[in-house]
C-alpha cells in the first residue's frame, strides 16, 4: 500500500483500513494481542457489555484510548429510541461522541432495520454525533443516510457472525460507486479473502470480529486479515483486470494455427 492511501473519516486520518470489533474472544489478553496484530486503528465495542460507569470495565481496561479509537456500538437495540439512548449514555460517560448505529430488532438474523436506522440516524447527527450506521446492502438507504450527515455507511456483507463473505457483492459495489462518505464493509466477513475481495471492490475499510476472535489463534488471523485488507487495496489501486468469457493470450500467436 502506499505510504499516503490513508484513511479519513469525519476528518480523522487513519493508516489502518481494517476495523476490529471485540466480541466473543476466549481472554481479555486474547482481545488485545489480536488487536495489536491487526494494526486496526478503530475498535468497536459494544455497550450492552460494558459497564460505562466503570473506567476499569474489563473491556474497556484493554482497550488503550491513547492508541485505538474506541467506537461504541448500539448492538442490541431494537429501535430508535433504544439505540439513541445508547449513544447518549456513551457520550455522557466520556467514552466517545463516535457512533457505531446498529438497530436489529429480529434475533435469528440480526439484520438493520432500515427504517428506524434511518430516525435514528437523524437524531444523532443533530445532536453532533459522529454516526457510522450498519445497515442492508441497499444502496438508496446509504445515500439517504449520507444526505443526512453520517460519517461513513457500513452494508452487511452476509449477516453478522455468518461468516459467508461479501455475498452481497453486487449492490455494495452500486454503494460504493455511488458514495460520498467512506464505504466500510461489515458483517459477514469469515476469511482474509473475504476482506481482500471487498477491498477489491473499492471499499474504504472492512470490520472484522467474528472470524478473528473465533480463530483457534486469533492474533494470527488478525495477521492474516490485516494482510488480506492490504493486499485488496492494492489490487483496486492498482487496477484490476476486467474478467473476460473466453481465454485471451498472454503470449504472441503470430504463427500459430489460431494466430
Amino acid at each position: 500500500m502506499t505510504d499516503h492511501d490513508t484513511l479519513t473519516i469525519a476528518g480523522r486520518t487513519f493508516s489502518s483500513r481494517l476495523l476490529m470489533g471485540t466480541g466473543k474472544f476466549r481472554s481479555s489478553k486474547e482481545m488485545s494481542d489480536a488487536l495489536a496484530a491487526s494494526g486496526a486503528e478503530i475498535v468497536t465495542v459494544a455497550l450492552r457489555r460494558v459497564d460505562i460507569g466503570d473506567p476499569q470495565d474489563h473491556i474497556l481496561a484493554h482497550v488503550d484510548p491513547a492508541k485505538y479509537l474506541i467506537l461504541p456500538n448500539t448492538s442490541g437495540a431494537r429501535n430508535a429510541e433504544e439505540a439513541v439512548k445508547l449513544a447518549r449514555l456513551a457520550r455522557a460517560a466520556g467514552i466517545s461522541n463516535w457512533v457505531k448505529l446498529e438497530v436489529t430488532p429480529e434475533p435469528r438474523y440480526l439484520l438493520p432495520d432500515p427504517v428506524e436506522t434511518l430516525k435514528a440516524a437523524e437524531i444523532l447527527v443533530k445532536e453532533g454525533f459522529i454516526v457510522l450506521p450498519y445497515i442492508n446492502a441497499d444502496p438508496i438507504l446509504a445515500r439517504k443516510l449520507a444526505d443526512v450527515g453520517t460519517a461513513t455507511v457500513m452494508p452487511l456483507g452476509a449477516p453478522i457472525g455468518a461468516n459467508r463473505g461479501v455475498r452481497t457483492r453486487d449492490m455494495i459495489r452500486i454503494i460504493i460507486e455511488q458514495a460520498t462518505v467512506p464505504v466500510v464493509v461489515d458483517a459477514g466477513l469469515g476469511a482474509p479473502s473475504h476482506a481482500a475481495e471487498a477491498m477489491e471492490l473499492g471499499a474504504d475499510a472492512v470490520l472484522v470480529n467474528t472470524a478473528i476472535a473465533v480463530a483457534g489463534n486469533p492474533s494470527l488471523m488478525a495477521t492474516a486479515f490485516r494482510k488480506g485488507v492490504e493486499a485488496g487495496r492494492e489490487g483496486y489501486l492498482a487496477g484490476l483486470g476486467k474478467p473476460l468469457d473466453q481465454a485471451e493470450a498472454s503470449s504472441p500467436v503470430e504463427g500459430l494455427p489460431w494466430g
